[in-house]
């Protein structure tokens, strides 16, 4: 299922989108792409809304158009919609090739994308080193031949993301979309079907080293004129075979590929006609020798890495989708042995007659107890109404130093007699700075509190066999073993919604 346009406009990471929505239990329904959405930061509702009640809907939502989710933006008496690509719609087309799911989002500042280095600035910058040199150092014919091979590289490139599953922009607006006979336009099925494999790279991959070799080399013209106008002599191969690929065994043509072969003999003609034949040189020979095996290499081994990933990606995504099954999950939570706290209000945060009570056991110097207080802290944040939540801190005075009585005597003191954010946020810088001191500043008190109801907890913690920190605990049952604590968002929704396990 394709929504480029989509996760695009959301501005999503949509390799990390990708990943989620195919290791949901429910894919590919909507369901999963809901609460992807709401993972990923984008908060929405689901509705199955009859078409005549869809002029009430704001300017933008996301339905079900062609099969696909895509997003549908109100402009005038048309509809924009975009999912694979983008198009426009009057309100009958529409109703005719939707159904009746809609989807209202909100976006939020998690919901920008956060996805690693972006190359592409650094290629560019490249690139326009590469065009300033050439047409002020060479002459025109070899500026504009470098030129083309720079094309060919930014092409290829978008050919080699492709094959990854990184829709490009550009392979799309020049092979046009799929007719609706067809489920992949010409370019897909030459693209994609490449039987060629050599080391595991495809015929594709090729154009990439070529390109890549030919715009250094072009750097250093004249003096590698003869060996490139060699190397355009063999393209001659590569559009033969191409040609032949795309006529009789496809029998289509691909116009990317088409493209590529324009390019291939643009610079045939140019190193003909306008490129001198130069002094042959043992030197240069083993030069551009060493040039094509790293570029091959690297070639090569940055698709054996990305073809790992993608196969890597898969297996987990279908794994995750078997562990992120929420009966599983509530199977492995009731597994463990019910406990039982006396009734007890310290650090009681929340709706306190919510139907789901999570209590974390922690500990303000454990190292990892940080983590958990962010995923509780965000749990609060997003279900004030829906959840209550207790921090249980371990305390006996015995054990305690004269530091950690003042500090668990500010949280008592900020608890009682300030706000539920201003406690929060005391108990998070604290995990920050690990500096008691601010913590008795931020409180405005440095009076020891009656601490007693803490030794309590402490020992009732204790008889529960609570000792190691955090420890998150789901209306009495320990979290599973077997999940990570960040799992809880993936069940989150269920556990409210779920009666039974009230």
């Amino acid at each position: 299922m394709i929504f480029d346009k989509l996760i695009n406009y959301l501005k999503l990471d949509k390799q990390e989108f990708t990943f989620q929505f195919n290791s949901h239990p429910n894919y590919p329904s909507a369901l999963a792409f809901s609460d992807t959405l709401n993972f990923m930061g984008v908060k929405n509702d689901a509705y199955e809304l009859d078409k005549e009640y869809w002029d009430e809907l704001p300017e933008e939502f996301i339905a079900i158009v062609d099969n696909s989710f895509s997003l549908v933006k109100k402009s005038g008496s048309h509809y924009s919609v975009y999912s694979e690509k983008a198009k426009t719609l009057n309100k009958e087309e529409l109703h005719n090739k939707s159904t009746d799911f809609v989807l209202l989002f909100e976006k939020t500042e998690s919901a920008e994308n956060k996805s690693a280095f972006d190359f592409r600035p650094v290629l560019y910058l490249v690139f326009a080193i590469i065009i300033a040199y050439s047409f002020l150092s060479l002459s025109i014919y070899e500026a504009i031949f470098n030129l083309l091979s720079l094309a060919g590289v930014y092409i290829s490139l978008e050919i080699f993301n492709q094959k990854f599953g990184n829709a490009s922009t550009v392979i799309g607006s020049i092979c046009g979309a799929a007719t609706a006979s067809q489920t992949a336009n010409s370019c897909d099925k030459i693209i994609k079907q490449d039987k060629t494999s050599i080391l595991g790279l495809k015929f594709s991959d090729f154009s990439l080293i070529y390109f890549t070799g030919l715009a250094v080399m072009g750097v250093f013209m004249p003096a590698t004129a003869y060996l490139i106008k060699g190397f355009t002599f063999v393209s001659v191969i590569a559009i033969g075979y191409s040609l032949y690929i795309q006529a009789f065994v496809e029998k289509t043509f691909c116009r990317v590929c088409l493209l590529i072969i324009s390019i291939l003999v643009a610079q045939l003609v140019i190193s003909i006609l306008f490129f001198q034949n130069t002094a042959f040189s043992i030197g240069m020979l083993l030069l551009t020798a060493v040039l094509w095996v790293l570029i091959f290499s690297a070639v090569l081994y940055s698709s054996n890495m990305l073809t790992q990933k993608e196969n890597l990606q898969k297996s987990n995504a279908k794994n995750l989708r078997f562990k992120r099954n929420y009966e599983l999950f509530k199977s492995q939570l009731l597994q463990n042995e019910k406990i039982e706290f006396q009734d007890n209000q310290t650090f009681f945060l929340g709706n306190k007659d919510a139907r789901l009570h999570l209590a974390i056991v922690s500990n303000p110097y454990c190292g990892f107890c940080k983590d958990a207080h962010k995923i509780m802290e965000g749990l609060l944040e997003k279900y004030p109404e829906d959840i209550s939540v207790q921090i249980r801190f371990n305390y006996f005075p015995d054990r305690a130093n004269e530091k950690y009585t003042q500090l668990l005597s500010a949280f008592n003191f900020m608890y009682h007699n300030k706000s539920q954010n201003e406690f929060l946020k005391t108990i998070e810088e604290w995990f920050e700075t690990r500096d008691e001191s601010k913590a008795v500043a931020r409180a405005g008190s440095a009076t020891q509190e009656n601490l007693s109801p803490f030794v309590e907890m402490s020992t009732d913690n204790s008889n529960a066999d609570l000792n190691f920190t955090p420890i998150f605990i789901l209306n009495g049952y320990q979290f599973p073993d077997k999940y990570d604590r960040d799992d809880i968002w993936y069940f989150i929704d269920e556990l409210i919604e779920d009666e039974d396990f009230q």
